[in-house]
């Protein structure tokens, strides 16, 4: 008993130490190769930061067959990230974070609605005994979620290119050559990349010794594991004061967790993966609709000011997230 808790943990503080380290990796190429501090979040930071997502979701299918574990683990990764940006609000004292960032982060946090959306009408089609199309097993359901994120992700890019001015140079990080950013930027990748792979391993021997279901334990406690890294690099980011890699890590990671469905897709050969878990895992998806719809109007009012250090939009995401997990815990 006590055994998996320790494994738990040390997995979850490599997670930790890695993440903190690719956030100033990740700013340092923004500063060195003059690409927007957003687009190196939604794409170069988010993609890096969801290695544990992507891992533990093909471990999970593949060694350990737990499809609900992996399902789980993006949607409860999903629904962290956003109660995460409440939480790095607090350490933002000038005033509300989401009321400091670029436009571009609105079209990033709506687009991430989209591959939510579609996987859970493929859920609800599939508990309500409809059968969908598929090819080799793969669902044309998770098929589309690949494509939209593709699609969704060169819109992002031509935005940012046709709207986004040059960063100035901040000079902080001259210290240190491109070659050695890259180099340290990808071991700690790597990092990341084992763990996430060692965790579908503990999140399976985890939901049999507490008696919890894959679905519930995916959920919260490798949700909660598999975001360490996104959390570690916007707290890092904003003490930096980098301020849209913070946001856009978080939005981003949204967008590409989303997109491993496709992926667990095509390594688990039984049948179309959005098919074959429990339909309880749609309460989870409306959890992360209603966080990211309160992200969106957040970033869309820019609010000023805030109280007692707390902007209005912080309460309502935890509440809404604790409602999710409480859901979560009574459908185990």
């Amino acid at each position: 008993m006590y055994l998996i808790w320790v494994k738990f943990i040390i997995c979850a503080g490599l997670i930790f130490f890695a993440g903190k380290q690719v956030a100033r990796y990740a700013d340092a190429i923004a500063e060195k190769t003059g690409l927007s501090r957003l687009w190196i979040g939604v794409i170069l930071v988010s993609f890096t930061t969801s290695l544990p997502e992507l891992f533990t979701g093909i471990g999970s299918v593949v060694f350990v067959n737990a499809p609900d574990l992996t399902v789980g683990n993006l949607f409860g990764a999903n629904s962290y990230n956003l109660l995460n940006i409440a939480l790095i609000d607090l350490l933002n004292r000038p005033g509300p974070l989401l009321g400091m960032i670029s436009r571009g982060q609105l079209l990033t946090a709506a687009f991430s609605l989209v591959p939510v959306v579609l996987a859970a009408i493929a859920i609800t089609l599939s508990g309500n005994g409809i059968s969908t199309l598929s090819i080799a097993n793969i669902g044309i359901w998770s098929a589309g979620i690949f494509l939209s994120y593709c699609v969704m992700v060169r819109v992002i890019y031509t935005f940012e290119k046709k709207n986004t001015k040059p960063e100035e140079d901040s000079n902080r990080h001259n210290a240190i050559t491109l070659r050695n950013v890259w180099i340290n930027f990808c071991a700690s990748s790597v990092v990341i990349m084992g763990c996430g792979i060692w965790l579908a391993y503990i999140g399976k021997e985890m939901s049999g010794v507490l008696g919890l279901g894959d679905s519930f334990v995916g959920t919260l406690f490798l949700g909660l594991t598999t975001t360490l890294p996104e959390i570690t690099v916007s707290i890092a980011a904003i003490l930096i004061g980098a301020k849209e890699i913070a946001i856009a890590n978080m939005l981003g990671s949204n967008l590409f967790n989303m997109a491993i469905i496709f992926v667990d897709d095509v390594f688990y050969r039984k049948s179309p993966i959005l098919s074959s878990v429990s339909p309880s895992h749609l309460y989870q998806a409306g959890v992360v609709v209603v966080m990211t719809a309160v992200i969106i109007l957040a970033i869309a009012t820019k609010p000023k000011k805030k109280f007692f250090n707390v902007s209005w939009y912080t309460p309502v995401l935890i509440f809404v997230f604790l409602i999710g997990a409480l859901i979560s815990f009574r459908m185990r």
